[in-house]
């Protein structure tokens, strides 16, 4: 996955608080599981948002609305409090779910939660107008700026669908400001990641070994 692909070890506690600033980037992954596994991937990784937005944190999702399954989903996390939330997530879920692989009788699905290293690269210049900004009430737990008031900013990229909220800001101008800089931050890993991806697919047609018509044959005599 490259140097930002450097996933801490199951169990691994994520480290210090993040300040208002700092992001954490997570990617829930099935890893090699079947194609079930990435259906708990996408309920894993809504959860995962859920219980961090009640938390008061700032969040952005690599899944798209409506998106039912995917092998790994990237979430980013900001705001007071965000490492000591990541530490109870990062290592192996299990997810229970009986009808997920009908008349099979399996229960118990996997998935990982693994915290990233920052991008290597800068993040993407996002063209502003492909950026749609909405506003939401801060609320939740979290900071001590928080309030009821409509401060909260959820930035859309309209192109991709991935978004990314912040409303650990003290005004909704400087809301509008890390949601922008966290997407960008959010698309910027997703890029790597599937650069790692298509890297780690070359290299696999590169050694595959293609079975019959070959150039050169020997017996043994």
């Amino acid at each position: 996955m490259g140097g930002m692909n450097k996933a801490a070890r199951a169990g691994d506690c994520a480290g210090s608080n993040a300040t208002a600033e700092e992001t954490i980037t997570l990617m829930v992954t099935a890893g090699r599981g079947p194609a079930e596994c990435h259906v708990v991937v996408a309920r894993v990784a809504r959860r995962l948002a859920e219980e961090a937005g009640a938390a008061g944190l700032s969040v952005g999702l690599d899944l798209p609305d409506g998106r039912p399954a995917a092998p790994s989903v990237l979430v980013s996390l900001g705001g007071e409090g965000a490492g000591a939330f990541v530490a109870g997530w990062t290592g192996t879920v299990l997810w229970i779910d009986g009808s997920l692989r009908s008349g099979k009788g399996r229960r118990n699905w996997y998935v990982a939660v693994h915290r990233l290293d920052p991008p290597r690269s800068a993040p993407v210049a996002l063209d502003p107008a492909q950026v749609r900004f909405e506003t939401m009430r801060a609320g939740g737990p979290g900071g001590q700026h928080q309030n009821t008031t409509d401060s909260a900013v959820r930035a859309v990229h309209v192109p991709s669908g991935l978004a990314a909220t912040a409303r650990d800001g003290r005004s909704q101008h400087q809301n509008r400001k890390l949601a922008r800089e966290r997407l960008a931050a959010l698309l910027s890993a997703v890029a790597e990641r599937d650069a790692a991806a298509a890297e780690r697919a070359a290299w696999h047609d590169r050694i595959a070994v293609e079975r019959g018509n070959p150039r050169r044959t020997f017996q043994k005599g």
